[in-house]
């Protein structure tokens, strides 16, 4: 069995991959870039260091990088923050976790100081250890940045570790450092996608996972 669960939040704890590419739509948008929502929904689990570049040009990017992080962090908790919730048993999943001895640490994307708004949401704020953000990091997911930093912080090592994810962009990410990822579709992508970034197993959403811990690759 694990040490340590490396659990990313959005998409997988929380109902919220929707709002993310819609508030990055409207970014784009506001400054004069056209940008599908399918497109920035693809996206959703990376940084906006990863995000912008993709569909700002180059000669605009120096220029219009933090004003566009500045435009989408503002709208985002003026007009979706509040229209969050949190999956369906996310919470039971994690004491489920905390029940085996496991340590339990928060590997985001999302900014530090959305973590306590996420840790009341889940519930989950006497559950975990430590988390690792967007202010930690250098790069964001797919690169290994986020996650290794939460194991720098717990003390533990990749092979003592899996992690939780709803992305191939989470997938990829622990994968670089040799970590197995549980993938869940609840951040709507396929379960093909997801195994073909490199999890080890497929689930709906944080309930079916609970449902099938025994199971899972948390209990091996």
């Amino acid at each position: 069995m694990p040490d340590l669960l490396l659990t990313d939040i959005d998409g997988t704890l929380v109902d919220s991959n929707a709002l993310h590419a819609e508030a990055w739509r409207r970014t784009f948008e506001h400054f004069g870039i056209q940008v599908g929502l399918d497109e920035t929904w693809r996206q959703i689990g990376k940084g906006g260091d990863k995000v912008i570049p993709l569909f700002v040009p180059k000669a605009d990017l120096k220029r219009l990088e933090k004003p566009m992080k500045d435009f989408r962090r503002e709208i985002f908790h003026r007009d979706y923050m509040h229209r969050m919730v949190a999956f369906s048993r996310a919470d039971e999943l994690l004491r489920r976790v905390r029940s085996t001895g496991m340590k339990i640490a928060l590997a985001t994307s999302s900014e530090k100081e959305d973590l306590v708004i996420y840790g009341k949401l889940v519930g989950m704020e006497d559950l975990i250890d430590e988390a690792s953000s967007s202010a930690d990091a250098k790069n964001s997911k797919p690169d290994p940045d986020i996650f290794a930093v939460a194991l720098e912080k717990v003390k533990t090592r990749p092979e003592q570790a899996i992690a939780l994810g709803d992305t191939p962009w989470d997938a990829q990410a622990a994968g670089k450092l040799g970590i197995p990822v549980i993938g869940l579709t609840s951040g709507s992508w396929k379960a093909d996608d997801l195994r073909d970034a490199g999890c080890v197993e497929v689930w709906q959403d944080p309930a079916d996972l609970l449902l099938h811990f025994d199971e899972s690759a948390l209990n091996r």
